[in-house]
């Protein structure tokens, strides 16, 4: 038998024990305060931080421009490249037709006495285009008559290299004169035949840089050598006629000073195709029709066309 005090701690505990089981494992009693553990001390300090911080607005957005080629795809095929716009003399293309017009005779002197008639046709290939180089440093500051008299009497010697050499300056001097500079052309054309025979084996450069580098050999030689001795244009062959007549007709945006300053201005817009044609064209109109002095204006089917002939 328990005494009285002895039940009543008996039920006390068995109450005890009931509601800590209903509460679950780790469950304290109602009232007691759970002591803060070190992660619950680092989570209550990051709130704390969070609470405490300043708020950032939203950065504004940037637009990035980016420039990029198509590719061959998003091209498609065939399509053109976009073309510069290039500045052109005004009413070229009828001045042009009209002087191929009053060309179409080639009777000028170029026509039968230019470079292209001068050298022996039937020599070999090397000595053809030396006999080309020399007609062209010969043609300098001389009429084409002049000069073609000249090379005839260079051939009836037998005009090569080699000949040149062996003649004494003083017959030189006699076969090639009255050119234009004949006491200064017989020394330059001693000079550029030594350096053919020892750095070329007797043929010419086949190019303009290395032809001007010649003694008396210019530009518009070099550029007529390499389309009459090789074949290649290589640019606009620009004389006294072409730089006048291009000037007269403001075939230049500008105008120009000297031939090489001309055939400049003409490469920047003249269409390569008609590089070619264009100093035989010009030559012989200047020789016939475009004078140096009192040009024919009134017999030219341009007088209408051409600045210079509305100030004459």
């Amino acid at each position: 038998m328990c005494s009285p005090q002895e039940s009543g701690m008996t039920a006390l505990s068995a109450r005890m024990l009931t509601r800590s089981r209903s509460l679950g494992p780790g469950a304290r009693p109602r009232g007691c305060r759970e002591e803060p553990g070190p992660l619950r001390r680092r989570e209550a300090a990051a709130e704390a931080r969070k609470s405490h911080s300043p708020v950032k607005r939203p950065r504004k957005a940037q637009r990035l421009h980016v420039a990029y080629e198509g590719s061959d795809s998003e091209k498609g095929e065939g399509a053109e490249p976009l073309k510069v716009p290039v500045w052109e003399p005004q009413d070229w293309q009828q001045q042009l037709v009209n002087i191929r017009a009053m060309r179409n005779k080639k009777d000028a002197p170029v026509d039968h006495l230019g470079t292209e008639h001068c050298y022996d046709s039937s020599a070999p290939p090397k000595v053809r285009r030396y006999q080309v180089l020399l007609s062209l440093m010969l043609s300098s500051q001389t009429k084409d008559q002049v000069t073609a008299g000249a090379m005839q009497r260079l051939r009836a010697r037998g005009l090569t290299v080699d000949s040149i050499l062996q003649t004494d300056d003083a017959t030189l001097g006699k076969l090639i004169y009255p050119v234009g500079f004949w006491r200064s052309k017989v020394k330059y054309i001693k000079q550029t035949s030594a350096i053919l025979q020892q750095r070329y084996g007797g043929d010419i450069p086949a190019s303009v840089a290395e032809l001007v580098a010649l003694p008396g050999v210019g530009p518009k030689m070099a550029h007529l050598a390499m389309a009459v001795a090789w074949g290649t244009v290589s640019g606009i062959a620009v004389d006294t006629h072409v730089h006048r007549i291009a000037n007269r007709l403001r075939w230049t945006k500008k105008a120009t000073k000297s031939p090489e300053e001309t055939r400049a201005a003409l490469e920047e817009w003249l269409p390569r195709e008609l590089w070619h044609e264009i100093n035989g064209l010009l030559v012989g109109f200047g020789q016939q029709t475009c004078l140096p002095v009192r040009p024919r204006c009134h017999a030219c089917l341009n007088q209408a066309l051409c600045p210079a002939a509305q100030g004459l």
